[in-house]
């Protein structure tokens, strides 16, 4: 069932589709909330799924030039009121993983876990700055759309280029139609957001960490270099996958979702 409501001048579409225990799944970066059907078909059986379109992307509206990880994380805090969900295991791939952490950091007391999907704590690198400040300025050009192919061909293992067409030229249709205000508030706002790492390492909330063998963004050992996990965080390499492991491996995906959501304590 699609849903709308507002935060801040803001209207933000979500989805919500199964019944049972809550799960928010929060895209990436030039994503939507339909990203993760392969996903959600397979666990609407068993959960409740919210997948709400980030302010900036899909059908949801844009707020400045700047969306910061706080301001995404308490739009997210609406959804869920509007959704009538208080407590949820939030799962966020790559920007919205950035999301999630966020949220862990605002409103612990709403989540039972997390997950991050291919993402990371880490505040981005100069290199990663000055990538984001060159993909702006494509945007302010009135040129997004060279980007798409590069783009998306890098968030599949090279392995699964070829028997994964369909599914490469469906992401590239998602992300062809996010608006440009909406990409450059991303994008802007992953360069303003600081470390996290912290959070992963105090422990407060379970969380089970999912990485990509292949993922060109970075890999599973850049991603986990000098954090020190806690004994409620568990790490996954997805060992067939790039930066889209719920599309690459989705049956593994959500085998580890439902064996996660069975553990921690709702």
């Amino acid at each position: 069932m699609k849903r709308s409501t507002e935060f801040e001048g803001v209207r933000i579409s979500y989805t919500v589709r199964g019944s049972g225990k809550p799960l928010i799944l929060l895209h990436g970066y030039l994503e939507a909330g339909e990203v993760w059907e392969p996903l959600v078909e397979r666990l609407e059986g068993d959960y409740r799924i919210i997948t709400p379109d980030l302010p900036g992307h899909g059908e949801s509206g844009v707020k400045g030039e700047v969306h910061t990880m706080e301001f995404l994380a308490s739009a997210m805090r609406e959804v869920l009121r509007d959704a009538g969900e208080n407590r949820v295991l939030m799962i966020g791939h790559s920007l919205g993983g950035y999301v999630t952490l966020a949220f862990v950091e605002m409103y612990p007391e709403l989540l039972s876990g997390y997950v991050l999907f291919h993402s990371h704590p880490h505040a981005d690198t100069p290199e990663a700055v000055a990538r984001r400040n060159r993909e702006i300025a494509v945007v302010r050009a009135g040129r997004k759309n060279i980007m798409y192919p590069g783009n998306i061909s890098m968030m599949f293992a090279k392995e699964n280029l070829k028997t994964m067409k369909a599914q490469l030229a469906r992401s590239g249709k998602i992300a062809s139609r996010n608006p440009g205000e909406g990409i450059i508030a991303m994008l802007n706002g992953m360069i303003v957001r600081p470390s996290r790492q912290y959070i992963l390492e105090k422990g407060t909330i379970p969380l089970l960490w999912i990485l990509g063998r292949h993922d060109l963004y970075f890999s599973p050992e850049k991603a986990q270099r000098d954090i020190g996990l806690p004994h409620n965080a568990k790490v996954i390499i997805l060992e067939d996958s790039g930066h889209l492991g719920f599309i690459e491996e989705t049956e593994k995906s959500a085998f580890l979702l439902k064996e996660f959501a069975i553990r921690i304590n709702w």
